[in-house]
């Protein structure tokens, strides 16, 4: 952080395996999230649950080895899953239902690293069932006042619904959507107006300090009260887009809370996210510096 402190990150979620046609990968967006700050230089945590099987005890073991601390609980139900299928590096993902994510609890621990986080990531997806819902509503309401709460969107299937959003935004003061989930929160939310005039209305609706627009390999666009940063998304050769936008908010985030402005951490976010769309999977390992 600005004052030297190491930034304490941290994502609350859905931790799972990416399980693709010849190999499997550790994963879920907000534990990609602190994966990828992590590589920056921060501490990161993961708060999430596994199962009692040979899944959960080696997902464990990438976290350690990845420099995530974990707060992970142990469950009867498996370790979560994704069936996920490419066509021309993108991804189509099949969620497997009732698993460990599904039962993510409140804890004492929990709340003890939760009130000193500087950051803390969240999506749609984990609060798909009452149980993991309930935990991280109660997480989210112990978090400072002026900590960095990014809601990633992150809509999959018909996992959300529109007082689910407007529950988890209000937690939020960063919000982060694609032009593809736009079209989908526009019905729900009743918003009308191009793109921007949405972005602008969500601003004001949830007294965001920053709201974050992707599309794709276009362009990314980041609004805050007093600017707005836009940039080309960079062309590179893609293996695949897994875990790029988590990566995009990891960075972003991190960047912020060193010091850089707005532009700067913009800047650090696409690079990031463009050399994690050279590589498969949402954890590879940094070899260049950013």
């Amino acid at each position: 952080m600005e004052n030297g402190r190491q930034p304490l990150m941290v994502g609350i979620g859905e931790l799972l395996w990416d399980v693709f046609p010849d190999h499997k990968k550790a994963g879920g967006a907000p534990i990609n999230f602190v994966y990828h700050a992590a590589q920056l230089g921060a501490k990161a945590y993961a708060i999430s649950a596994v199962g009692n099987d040979e899944n959960g005890t080696e997902i464990l073991a990438e976290l350690k080895k990845s420099g995530i601390n974990g707060i992970i609980a142990s469950t009867n139900f498996p370790t979560g899953t994704v069936e996920v299928k490419l066509k021309d590096g993108i991804p189509d993902y099949t969620i497997v239902e009732n698993v460990a994510w599904d039962h993510i609890q409140f804890t004492p621990l929990a709340e003890e690293i939760l009130r000193k986080a500087d950051a803390v990531c969240y999506g749609t997806l984990a609060s798909r069932h009452p149980d993991s819902r309930a935990g991280i509503l109660k997480m989210l309401s112990t978090v400072r006042a002026d900590a960095v709460k990014l809601y990633d969107i992150n809509l999959r299937q018909s996992y959300y619904s529109a007082g689910l959003i407007d529950t988890l935004l209000t937690h939020a003061n960063v919000f982060k959507i694609n032009i593809d989930e736009m079209a989908v929160l526009r019905p729900l939310l009743d918003l009308t107006g191009s793109d921007e005039e949405v972005c602008h209305i969500l601003m004001k609706r949830y007294g965001l300090k920053y709201l974050i627009f992707t599309a794709g390999e276009k362009f990314s666009r980041i609004y805050s009260e007093t600017e707005t940063s836009y940039i080309e998304t960079p062309q590179v050769k893609v293996a695949d887009t897994v875990g790029a936008g988590d990566s995009f908010s990891g960075a972003f985030v991190y960047a912020l809370l060193s010091g850089k402005s707005l532009k700067e951490a913009h800047h650090t976010a696409v690079n990031i996210s463009a050399f994690v769309c050279t590589r498969e999977g949402a954890w590879p390992k940094y070899d260049k510096t950013f």
